[in-house]
């Protein structure tokens, strides 16, 4: 999987961009007018990566898209890096930012469960490494409504800081698991059911499986829950449980009374 990088353009450009500042400038009277928005652009960007993935999205793709030269891109975005900046800040903002009633723990689910339909709507995301954040609107937006989940619970800031670091993680690898699986059904043609049940007599006849009890009967087990050799939706609840009850631990030690 190809990566990108974000926060890798010219930073007063990027957040020239992500911010609108340029559209919010009065325009020369006299002279053409611009026939684009960067909204327009953006939006032709999506539709291309959504569609094919990030390898397929590039200046010249865009431009084709919209009709127009590529070079009458560059009147209105620097480049691919600083685009890049403006489509992960614009696809964060269909996060809901939902007020969710309730304790940390279901607000903490929330979070959770938003980032990972944003990731299935947009598998795209997968291939862009964010540890240099574009510091857009939404991106900002972003992290305060997840900083809000654990608001007032007993972490210091660090530990929030953390903890949602934690929780975005756990979603960023469950959903790349569950693309892969995505992609392996269509390229292949073969639930994995049908996989499953082409492969599992083969191997009875020509496996020992004598040799490997603990793997023979777990297996056995798992194949007859799923008809399957592993379920994403499973395992990403089973693993947001396990990771929201070491958070639980966490908090529950810092708000025990003293003895």
């Amino acid at each position: 999987m190809n990566q990108e990088y974000s926060g890798s353009g010219d930073p007063a450009r990027s957040l020239e961009l992500l911010w609108r500042r340029r559209q919010d400038r009065p325009q020369p009277a006299r002279g053409p007018k611009p026939a684009l928005t960067v909204d327009q652009i953006v939006a032709a960007a999506l539709k291309i990566a959504d569609a094919e993935g990030l390898p397929a999205m590039s200046m010249r793709r865009v431009a084709d898209e919209l009709g127009v030269g590529a070079m009458t891109l560059y009147r209105y975005v620097p480049g691919k890096a600083e685009l890049l900046d403006v489509m992960l800040d614009t696809v964060y903002g269909e996060l809901p930012r939902r007020a969710v009633p309730g304790e940390w723990r279901a607000r903490l689910e929330d979070v959770a469960r938003e980032n990972r339909e944003l990731y299935l709507r947009h598998p795209w995301l997968l291939q862009v490494a964010t540890s240099r954040p574009p510091l857009g609107p939404n991106v900002m937006a972003k992290y305060e409504w997840e900083l809000t989940a654990v608001e007032g619970i007993g972490l210091t800031d660090v530990e929030m800081d953390a903890t949602v670091a934690l929780v975005n993680g756990y979603v960023h690898g469950a959903v790349r698991t569950a693309v892969e699986a995505r992609q392996v059904i269509q390229r292949s043609g073969m639930t994995d059911k049908e996989w499953w049940l082409a492969h599992v007599p083969h191997l009875d006849q020509i496996g020992d499986l004598a040799k490997f009890p603990l793997s023979a009967r777990v297996g056995t087990a798992v194949g007859n829950e799923f008809d399957a050799p592993y379920d994403v939706e499973h395992a990403f609840e089973y693993g947001l449980e396990r990771l929201l009850d070491g958070v639980s631990a966490l908090v529950g030690n810092r708000t025990a009374p003293e003895r």
